[in-house]
């Protein structure tokens, strides 16, 4: 009897396991990337792809850039990776700091521009401004218009 118990717990163990690594490989390798926004409490607004758990982490990070002395585009979006400090693609935020979050819609004008221009180097036509980060080749966007 004991020998048969054991026997099913195994079973249930195995099948448990095999569920879980096949829902963690779906959404690594066959899930399309959903896209958030999060509001911080200071005014910062990041997109990217949010992970709750185990911590609240956003990846393939990008930012909402406000230049108010560009009157032209008053506001961009520019990846977290090409701010002048070099940060990664990931950013761990204190869950006490967020105002809201919500998922982006997949047909988005935002998601389709990180689809289409995922690395969303700046021009200095388009900013106003220098480059926040150097490119690493030189790009047909950044020709003279």
């Amino acid at each position: 009897m004991k020998n048969k118990l054991n026997k099913v717990l195994l079973l249930v163990v195995v099948v448990l396991v095999l569920v879980i690594v096949g829902i963690i490989a779906w959404q690594l390798w066959w899930s399309n990337p959903s896209y958030y926004a999060v509001y911080l409490r200071t005014g910062d607004l990041y997109f990217g792809e949010l992970s709750t758990f185990p911590s609240f982490t956003l990846s393939r990070v990008y930012m909402l850039q406000v230049n108010s002395q560009n009157q032209q585009n008053p506001v961009s979006i520019q990846k977290f990776t090409n701010v002048f400090w070099g940060p990664e693609d990931s950013v761990k935020i204190n869950r006490n700091d967020v105002v809201w979050y919500t998922r982006l819609a997949g047909n988005s004008q935002l998601v389709k521009l990180i689809q289409t221009n995922p690395t969303l180097t700046p021009s200095p036509s388009a900013q106003g401004q220098a480059p926040a980060a150097p490119s690493p080749a030189p790009s047909s966007s950044q020709s003279n218009k």
